[in-house]
């Protein structure tokens, strides 16, 4: 079982190191920094790495800035966009900043 997920759209940008940022409802806000997370897609829950979350911080819709985007590997109208589809009227969000983690990184999860 996977402890988080994302659309496989993102599956490549993860793996590679482009997306770092992840904003999600409150749901998902009580990850914690150094807590390791096993990532599946959310398609079919198949895991496909494991990330270490850095920080977790509130933020509001409209205070997303074009450093958010990057992090994402999107502009900042393509992630507001994205944030609108997945959370339609949502305007409090949670900036989870995570790491890729290599074998050598993982502990036992």
């Amino acid at each position: 079982m996977n402890d988080i997920t994302f659309f496989q759209r993102f599956e490549s940008d993860i793996v590679a190191g482009r997306k770092t940022i992840t904003l999600r409802d409150v749901s998902e806000s009580h990850f914690i920094p150094g807590q390791q997370l096993r990532v599946g897609r959310y398609e079919d829950d198949v895991y496909f790495c494991t990330i270490e979350v850095v920080s977790v911080t509130p933020v509001a819709l409209e205070k997303l800035t074009d450093e958010h985007a990057r992090q994402e590997n999107m502009t900042l109208p393509e992630l507001k966009e994205v944030i609108g589809e997945i959370y339609p009227g949502l305007t409090e969000l949670y900036a989870i900043v995570f790491r890729l983690l290599t074998k050598s990184d993982k502990r036992v999860l």
